[in-house]
């Protein structure tokens, strides 16, 4: 199972990327050869205190981005707000981004990006970090967060037990093949049961917590920072072993628009070790 780690340790500093402010700790975690659907890449970095990702824009494609702690001020065409991880922002075809570190702690960032099928990544700088832009309420932009608080609890591919799901984006609010965003909480002793996907692929993060990851008969544990990939026509599934609930996020890319499936195997991973 290839488990990828969101950790600054293997992690190189680069400056000013989209003419930000400052210095990032950067990451590559999946580039395209990689991914079967329009899926582009990938990314992950610790915005370092005074840095960031400047303003710019993609007309050919789609990026979510998303924090998972501390704070950033966030741009979504021309509006500036300081956002709490965490949280998601998506950043559709034309729509001018960039986000900055205005604290004095790290902020952990993930970027995916999906293109037009068979296009490019493209992308236009605005020649601004955004560092001293005006803030406006966070009512202002389009943030979708990690709220406990709103997940709808249910079995999920005949798992073990109730998860708390929330599909935070979906299909109809991109323009490319972007699937869905979801955020999910499986208390101790629950799972996601084993499945596949034959039209998607599927990236699970680590937000919190601990469990037992478990792709195409290989098992192995999971922690926080860990990302796996969910290849098309790949069985997986995600068992809690653990007496802490775990936490994470799930992107979905399709083959075709909106075109979504799963196939369960009434196995809920907790004999699996």
């Amino acid at each position: 199972m290839n488990i990828l780690h969101a950790y600054e340790e293997d992690a190189r500093e680069i400056d000013h990327v989209h003419g930000g402010a400052g210095p990032i700790l950067f990451k590559s975690l999946i580039e395209r050869d990689t991914f079967e659907t329009p899926w582009c890449f990938m990314h992950t970095a610790l915005l370092l205190p005074g840095g960031g990702i400047g303003y710019h824009r993609h007309d050919h494609c789609e990026e979510i981005f998303v924090t998972i702690d501390n704070a950033a001020q966030f741009t979504h065409n021309g509006r500036t707000a300081v956002v709490t991880g965490g949280a998601a922002v998506p950043l559709r075809k034309g729509e001018s981004h960039a986000i900055y570190n205005h604290t004095d702690q790290a902020t952990r960032w993930f970027n995916f990006n999906v293109t037009d099928p068979g296009g490019v990544a493209d992308s236009t700088d605005h020649d601004d970090s955004r560092a001293d832009a005006p803030l406006e309420s966070v009512d202002r932009l389009p943030i979708g967060r990690f709220d406990r608080n709103l997940l709808a609890y249910h079995q999920s591919h005949e798992g073990k037990g109730e998860i708390g799901i929330r599909m935070i984006w979906q299909s109809m609010d991109f323009q490319t093949h972007f699937g869905f965003l979801g955020h999910a909480l499986l208390p101790p002793d629950t799972s996601v049961g084993y499945h596949r996907h034959d039209t998607i692929e599927e990236c699970y993060i680590i937000m919190q917590g601990s469990g037992r990851m478990t792709v195409d008969d290989e098992t192995a544990e999971v922690h926080p920072g860990d990302a796996i990939l969910n290849r098309l026509g790949g069985s997986h599934g995600l068992y809690n072993h653990t007496d802490a609930p775990l936490e994470m996020f799930v992107v979905a890319v399709c083959m075709e628009k909106s075109k979504m499936d799963a196939t369960n195997w009434d196995d809920d991973l907790s004999d699996r070790v």
